[in-house]
């Protein structure tokens, strides 16, 4: 918060809600959230070196914990793969893996209590407005989802060849006849455009949601303690804040794991003809 500036809850959730954005040229249009951009990609260099660093120890004999682990989260990842995927998995299998990975890392920033994290980036780093959550930002989940899309567009030429996926547009789902060639283009228009919406949306909802409910819940233990009911306050506020923290795992697992399995739906859907 600016020197001066009176805090109130209004402003205290706005500041930890506003991005570090900078617009790029006469920022009449581009702008970078610097936040969500070095975040994630510190964190996705943080997950390859972690598996590299596995990969590196790994032993052919009886593993280690670490390495029993990311065997078990290998075989796991391939085993949704393979329930799914028919085809060649040795791509598909290892961009699931790497969606998860990736998302969950995101996604467990959310424990970090914010406070502390604004205290240290505004004294430390000199930065006053930084969101620590890329996935709470809809420009991040929006450009993974917009990945996914364009690999399902790219494995869709590449199977059908780019004739078979024109006609598969103007043909499918109610018949080849020139008279029914617009009704199949919008169909598959929506479907096409519903695909990237619905997976990056659903994600950016839970985890700006659940960002908003630890505010209010650390809100109302800063207000209680300055009022008479401070003991009701103070312990309630905390009880639901170790139960919401909790139940967050589930939600911050829950939604790696539901972006991945939909990055292989999809990509399996590409592989597959009307």
């Amino acid at each position: 918060m600016a020197a001066g500036q009176e805090l109130t809850a209004t402003s205290y959730i706005q500041h930890h809600l506003s991005f570090n954005a900078q617009p790029v040229g006469d920022g009449a249009f581009w702008t970078l959230h610097v936040d969500s951009l070095a975040t994630g990609v510190i964190l996705g260099v943080v997950a390859t070196a972690l598996m590299w660093w596995v990969v590196r120890g790994a032993t052919a004999g009886v593993p280690n914990k670490r390495q029993a682990f990311v065997e078990w989260l290998f075989g796991f990842v391939d085993d949704q793969v393979k329930g799914i995927f028919h085809g060649k998995r040795d791509f598909v299998a290892p961009t699931a893996l790497t969606v998860f990975v990736w998302v969950l890392l995101m996604n467990a920033m959310d424990f970090l209590p914010v406070d502390i994290m604004a205290w240290i980036l505004t004294n430390v780093f000199y930065q006053h407005e930084f969101r620590i959550v890329p996935t709470a930002d809809v420009n991040t989940t929006f450009a993974l989802s917009l990945s996914v899309f364009f690999l399902m567009i790219f494995f869709s030429i590449k199977v059908k060849g780019l004739g078979g996926w024109i006609h598969e547009l103007f043909c499918a789902p109610f018949g080849s006849n020139p008279l029914l060639w617009p009704f199949n283009f919008l169909f598959n228009m929506v479907e096409y455009v519903s695909k990237p919406l619905s997976h990056s949306l659903r994600l950016y909802g839970n985890m700006y949601a659940g960002e908003i409910i630890f505010l209010l819940l650390w809100l109302w233990a800063a207000n209680s303690s300055w009022s008479a009911d401070f003991f009701v306050g103070m312990i309630t506020s905390t009880a639901l804040g170790v139960g919401w923290s909790i139940f967050h795992v589930l939600i911050v697992v829950l939604q790696a794991y539901i972006f991945m399995m939909l990055t292989i739906v999809y990509i399996s859907m590409a592989h597959e003809s009307h």
